[in-house]
């Protein structure tokens, strides 16, 4: 019997997102050790999947103890049950385009042809909307729009699966004839760029897990540069958060390993126009 009177089974979470939807959820309970470990876990899946009990414990500054303590806060019987949940994430994350792609024609074949693959990719949207429109923290959001509409210069920083994003906020802040810099250079001048940026002026930073150190590298730049970020990320644990003033949770849906953009992008947008009407209003005060 577990805690409670829940059985093993029952308690245990059997899946990685399920794992750090139960972490995410106790955080602010955790013994500090504990949470200390449980923000390494998040931050650094692959090194839990495979690493030893001592070098997992001197990574995360805690000691080995610590780890059969955290695996047992979350229902397992010691670390090397809660590894094995790492362990499956690992595989699944490294399953290539080719099986995805099979996973999504087997389940166009269960369903009404392709018809099924668009509409498990409109449920995934859906879901991932819902969700923001449930949890986005009103006074974060205004707190970010006052932050950035004063900056001199909007700095965008993202790479990989959340460039999308950032390219569409630069081109939506060009319309608004808002001076912003989407950091990414064919030539390698990144560092140049970052370099550039002042108190005076804001970054949005995007990142999801697992994090493109690249991305994580520069925000640490730029935010000991002084300048103030907005982040949107996926964990109060994410490495991206620590860096932010104002950073917000966005937690995708995916159909069959492909994440959905749909909640990422809707905030993005947001953020983008509303920054627009706050300089307008702003400057309509200095003109009356």
């Amino acid at each position: 019997m577990g805690l409670g009177g829940a059985t093993m089974d029952e308690r245990v979470p059997r899946d990685f997102e399920t794992l750090r939807t139960t972490i995410l959820e106790r955080r602010h309970s955790l013994p500090k050790r504990i949470a200390q470990i449980a923000a390494y876990a998040l931050d650094n899946p692959d090194d839990i999947a495979f690493g030893t009990a001592a070098s997992i414990a001197a990574s995360a500054g805690v000691q080995p103890s610590t780890l059969i303590r955290f695996a047992q806060q979350l229902g397992f019987d010691g670390f090397t049950s809660l590894q094995l949940v790492f362990r499956e994430r690992l595989r699944e994350r490294n399953s290539s385009y080719d099986e995805r792609l099979a996973a999504l024609r087997a389940k166009a074949e269960e369903g009404a042809g392709h018809r099924a693959i668009f509409d498990g990719f409109v449920a995934a949207a859906s879901t991932s909307l819902n969700d923001i429109s449930g949890r986005l923290n009103e006074e974060h959001f205004e707190d970010a729009i006052a932050l950035l509409a004063k900056a001199e210069t909007i700095y965008v920083l993202a790479k990989r699966r959340s460039y999308p994003v950032a390219s569409y906020i630069a081109y939506a802040l060009g319309k608004l004839k808002i001076r912003n810099q989407l950091i990414e250079s064919a030539a390698g001048l990144n560092a140049e760029m970052i370099g550039f940026a002042s108190p005076r002026d804001a970054v949005i930073a995007i990142s999801f897990s697992p994090y493109a150190p690249a991305a994580i590298e520069e925000a640490r730049v730029i935010s000991e540069q002084g300048v103030p970020i907005v982040a949107i990320t996926d964990s109060s644990f994410s490495p991206l958060a620590q860096f932010a003033k104002v950073w917000f949770e966005v937690a995708e849906a995916d159909f069959a390993g492909f994440r959905s953009l749909s909640a990422t992008m809707a905030l993005a947008m947001a953020l983008t126009v509303a920054v627009g009407e706050k300089r307008r209003d702003t400057g309509r005060k200095r003109k009356a």
